[in-house]
C-alpha cells in the first residue's frame, strides 16, 4: 500500500506542477472565464503547489502527507464545486474529479500507515 501511495503522491505532485507552472496561460484564461479574481486565482496556485510539496516530503514523513491530501482534496472539491456552478462540460471537470479521488486515497492510504506504526 506504501508504494501505492508514493506512486500516486508523485502523481497528483507532478500534475499540480504541470497545471500551475508549465500550462499557467491556461490557469489565467480558466479563472477569468469563470468570473474569478486574480487573488483568488494566486492565493490557489500557492496552496497547490505547497500541498504538492506537503506530498512529496510526506513519502518520508507520513504525516505532511495526510495533510498535503487533505489539503489537496479541499482545493479540488472547491474545483469540482465551481465547475458545477458554472455547468461546465464533464470532460473539463474530470481531471479535478480524478485528483479529488486520488487525494483521498493518498490521505485514507496514509492515515492507516500512520496509525499501525
Amino acid at each position: 500500500m506504501q508504494l501505492l501511495s508514493i506512486s500516486l503522491q508523485a502523481l497528483v505532485a507532478a500534475s499540480v506542477f504541470f497545471v500551475w507552472v508549465v500550462r499557467y496561460d491556461n490557469i489565467i484564461q480558466e479563472f477569468k472565464n469563470f468570473g474569478l479574481s486574480d487573488g483568488l486565482r494566486d492565493l490557489v496556485g500557492i496552496l497547490k503547489l505547497t500541498f504538492s510539496l506537503l506530498l512529496l516530503i510526506g513519502i518520508e514523513r507520513l504525516p505532511l502527507a495526510v495533510a498535503g491530501s487533505l489539503g489537496m482534496s479541499l482545493l479540488m472539491a472547491c474545483a469540482v464545486a465551481t465547475h458545477l456552478r458554472v455547468k461546465s462540460q464533464f470532460f473539463k471537470m474530470l481531471p479535478s474529479l480524478s485528483l479529488l479521488v486520488i487525494s483521498i486515497v493518498i490521505a485514507l492510504i496514509n492515515y492507516r500507515l500512520l496509525k499501525a506504526s
